[in-house]
């Protein structure tokens, strides 16, 4: 599994890091793995970046999990809000933002071993990774305002997610021919982490129902 640019351990260059670039580096993570094609599965910004790959390289896209993904960042208050917050940060990011973050994007608490690792690895990015990242996804164009995407595509909602509104869950699958929208109940932005195994269940079935 790939690691973003800027995160985690990867390396941190100066610039590139719009949508293109991290769609483009995870072809170069497919090049570099020998795989032709695959079944991407992105959370969040993830889901917008997978968006962009599956109209970027159709070929190399046999289906997309898209979890609590935007269709589009464009208007959205509360994002906008947090990027004013990210430009004031400071090298070497807090960890009580960090945690801060994170636990208000969930609507149940996770172990506490694994909100400490999610927040050790969110403080590994410096402050200017946060923020040009942050920038270069509401700077990109939404994707599914720039081509059809024709992978067979999976969206999951958390049904109480206040990151981004439920009818971005409604708009992205009806911007997708094809699309099967499934709503979790009672989980936040990050379903991934609150449902883990009804999650991995569903990227199995799409990868089962897809594989050549």
């Amino acid at each position: 599994m790939p690691t973003q640019r800027g995160h985690g351990d990867a390396g941190r260059p100066p610039s590139g890091y719009g949508l293109g670039d991290f769609s483009g580096d995870v072809s170069a993570f497919l090049d570099e793995v020998g795989l032709e094609a695959a079944v991407l599965v992105g959370s969040s910004s993830g889901g917008y970046v997978a968006q962009r790959f599956a109209l970027d390289h159709r070929e190399r896209t046999l289906g997309i999990t898209l979890i609590g993904a935007p269709r589009s960042l464009r208007d959205k208050p509360a994002v906008a809000q947090f990027l004013e917050t990210v430009r004031e940060l400071s090298d070497p990011v807090d960890r009580a933002f960090a945690r801060e973050f994170l636990e208000g994007t969930l609507s149940r608490p996770l172990p506490p071993a694994i909100l400490e690792t999610l927040v050790d690895e969110s403080c590994k990015a410096p402050a200017r990774v946060w923020t040009a990242a942050l920038e270069g996804l509401l700077e990109a164009v939404p994707p599914t305002e720039t081509g059809t995407i024709t992978a067979p595509t999976l969206v999951l909602w958390g049904d109480r997610d206040e990151f981004l509104p439920s009818s971005d869950a409604e708009a992205l699958a009806g911007a997708i021919p094809g699309s099967r929208l499934v709503t979790y109940e009672g989980t936040g932005h990050l379903v991934l982490l609150e449902d883990p195994q009804r999650v991995a269940a569903g990227v199995v079935a799409l990868a089962e129902r897809v594989a050549p």
